[in-house]
């Protein structure tokens, strides 16, 4: 088989996370692929951190990000950016992964250019285009244009045979973020975080994200407010939480959070640290979709701070909760969780239903297999 050439596009921190097992796995094809590395900077710093991680130096960054970009910015400049690199390199295949901007349009630059594109991570439903916003819609307009679906579970390959999609197109993988939670977990990177809940291990940490443009606004408040309403309550309860760059994360948290001594806004973590701190934690709660894959990994409940999840094997296998945003709500899961000790262990000792650590091997063989 003629080596051939496998562009891998990224632009977030939740992307590169994913994509850099898959980007690390096809260092062991170097007979049969090439390698070119394509990432946006969507996100600049948050990327940057995880890309130091994993050791990965991109063959091209379009460095679009800037202050206030709207999704019409990064999709035009995505667009634009990305397509004179394919004129350049004439990939034999794009790999996309999950949902947003970046990757939808990059699938769309390799679609214009008649690129096979390979979508990591396809198949996760709501069929509710405005929840989550814009990553639902994404995701099935990429899923519109795909010739591999890398698909994490057998439910998100029922997704897309319902869809009608050819089944002999789609490949039940595994999350790639298992396979990253495999070489982070056993990192030593050492950071204040981790001394500080090193000293005080008999407090209950709980680990608080909360980033998605949905919630911005009252939702948001609710969450912070909520959270504050917990620590008072509970003087063994200690939070923390890295505070997402947006400009609207960072006044709400620190408007309602910023002064209390048992909560601790900190600035994002490396992925290596971050997964140092779950492992460290009691208890997540969490606006994001990665975070219900990563922590049940580590064995640790989560509680998921929206209306609907797109990862329902983690509802039916009992590592996950859907509590909304409302406070009272939010309050009383919570308090329930650190009462309760037989529901605590029924949830941090559900089966993790995201895969075995390898789906990315299994994404290099289809690959490979594609091609001959």
């Amino acid at each position: 088989m003629k080596k051939k050439k496998i562009a891998i596009v990224f632009g977030t921190r939740p992307e590169a996370i994913k994509m850099a097992p898959v980007i690390l796995e096809l260092k062991k094809y170097q007979d049969e692929f090439e390698s070119c590395i394509i990432v946006s900077a969507q996100h600049r710093e948050m990327l940057d951190q995880v890309l130091s991680v994993f050791d990965i130096k991109p063959d091209y960054d379009l460095d679009i990000m800037k202050r206030n970009q709207t999704l019409s910015d990064i999709t035009s400049d995505v667009l634009k950016g990305i397509e004179t690199v394919f004129v350049k390199e004439q990939p034999d295949m794009v790999l996309v992964h999950g949902d947003t901007t970046t990757s939808f349009a990059a699938a769309l630059a390799a679609y214009y250019h008649q690129i096979p594109i390979g979508h990591v991570e396809a198949g996760l439903r709501t069929y509710d285009k405005y929840f989550p916003f814009p990553e639902e819609g994404n995701r099935q307009l990429i899923d519109a244009i795909t010739d591999l679906f890398f698909v994490p579970t057998e439910t998100t390959k029922q997704n897309l045979l319902k869809e009608g999609k050819d089944e002999q197109q789609i490949v039940v993988t595994g999350n790639t973020v298992i396979d990253a939670v495999r070489y982070t977990k056993v990192s030593k990177t050492k950071h204040n975080a981790l001394d500080l809940m090193d000293e005080k291990t008999d407090q209950k940490w709980i680990l608080l994200t909360s980033h998605r443009r949905e919630n911005y606004g009252q939702p948001m408040i609710n969450i912070f407010e909520a959270i504050l309403e917990v620590v008072n309550n509970h003087k063994e309860i200690e939070v923390i939480v890295p505070v997402h760059l947006s400009p609207t994360v960072q006044r709400v948290a620190n408007e309602i959070l910023g002064d209390h001594d048992r909560i601790h806004l900190i600035e994002p973590l490396e992925v290596d640290v971050f997964h140092q701190v779950i492992n460290k934690t009691y208890l997540v709660l969490t606006d994001s979709g990665g975070l219900q894959e990563e922590a049940p990994a580590l064995d640790k409940p989560v509680l998921v701070l929206r209306d609907k999840t797109e990862r329902p094997e983690g509802l039916d296998a009992g590592t996950l909760k859907v509590i909304g945003t409302d406070k009272r709500r939010i309050v009383e899961e919570v308090n329930e969780l650190v009462t309760n000790r037989d529901l605590y262990i029924k949830m941090s000792q559900a089966d993790n239903p995201y895969g075995d650590g390898y789906a990315s091997g299994r994404i290099l063989e289809t690959i490979k297999g594609y091609f001959l």
